[in-house]
């Protein structure tokens, strides 16, 4: 399946953003790295109220000045907490509605439901399916954003295992593999690249790591400080 949100030869990804400049998953972020020059941006969602919310963990205290699990919360509630700088957790819908049309999205699923949810939330927003590309450790859910209709392109995540790679990549038929620096070797994106799959990398934010995976023929990255990386590859 095609891609074109991500098909530029080298792609740098804004890592919730711009995550080591602004408040990580906020619109403030997004923007930032948009701003910088990124091709795509990776963000989190979760399912509340039926509302896909972004924001990477479970529980607020991290990333904001709430407590508690994100499921205990209301949805108005946590509209209401600050997630930092004076920025409000975002809904999905305001991401697809303020990012310009041409900036690729990594929607990355991270609470049960999120891929089941997707397909009919997406359908609401013109933004093109083929600049959308939807991720995750939880393949089951994966799984389950196809067995709802999903249409746009699949990233799988790996971080601390390669095992069962290649055979959950027969099963769901990813465009990309996205791998954590830890297993990123020039083997792996070899034998990966050999079964026609992109790879990206996450979190790149030292320029001695990007030399070593750029030799490793690479595909893209995934960076808190999107900026150092786009300077290194001018």
């Amino acid at each position: 399946m095609d891609c074109p949100g991500f098909d530029h030869p080298f792609v740098v990804i804004g890592h919730r953003g711009a995550a080591g400049h602004e408040p990580e998953n906020t619109l403030r972020s997004f923007r930032r790295a948009v701003a910088m020059g990124v091709q795509a941006i990776e963000l989190d969602v979760y399912l509340l109220e039926n509302e896909l919310v972004v924001i990477h963990d479970d529980s607020l205290e991290r990333t904001t000045n709430g407590t508690g699990a994100l499921a205990s919360h209301t949805l108005a509630g946590v509209r209401r907490l600050d997630a930092g700088a004076g920025e409000r957790i975002p809904l999905l819908s305001e991401v697809l509605s303020s990012i310009d049309e041409g900036i690729g999205i990594n929607v990355e699923l991270k609470g049960e439901g999120t891929g089941e949810r997707l397909p009919a939330y997406l359908a609401a927003y013109p933004r093109g399916h083929g600049r959308i590309l939807v991720s995750s450790f939880r393949h089951r859910e994966l799984a389950a954003y196809r067995e709802a209709g999903g249409e746009c392109a699949l990233g799988l995540l790996f971080g601390r295992s390669k095992e069962s790679l290649f055979e959950r990549a027969d099963a769901l038929e990813p465009y990309a593999i996205h791998l954590s620096v830890r297993l990123a070797s020039a083997a792996l994106m070899a034998r990966i690249h050999a079964r026609g799959l992109r790879v990206f990398v996450y979190t790149v934010n030292e320029l001695d790591v990007l030399a070593r995976l750029r030799k490793g023929k690479v595909d893209g990255v995934f960076s808190d400080y999107p900026d150092r990386i786009l300077q290194a590859i001018a």
